[in-house]
């Protein structure tokens, strides 16, 4: 009787630990889509030209949040001191009118 009690409590231990890490599985793989078609990515994965292009066109920029579209277009979150903008490049630095 000890055996199958343990043996229920080692199965219901390992479903319970399957589940929590299917739930962390699937909060990492979420991407989130603002409108316009873009997704937020990280600072880190913008390519070499765009922070350039930030760096010379707005030296005192805080870099905020980053997101990329399907053309592979790169809108920009920053501030500058206390103002907000939000402007928008191509893959190669070069500035974008939206």
């Amino acid at each position: 009787m000890k055996k199958i009690i343990l043996s229920a409590a080692i199965v219901l231990g390992s479903l319970s630990t399957l589940t929590v890490h299917a739930q962390a599985q699937n909060s990492v793989h979420k991407e989130h889509t603002v409108p316009g078609g873009y997704t937020e990515i990280k600072v880190v994965e913008l390519p070499t030209a765009v922070i350039q292009a930030l760096k010379k066109s707005y030296p005192d920029a805080v870099l905020t949040k980053a997101y990329i579209n399907e053309k592979k277009e790169y809108k920009l979150e920053i501030s500058v001191k206390d103002q907000k903008a939000t402007v928008y490049t191509d893959v190669d630095g070069n500035w974008l009118k939206k």
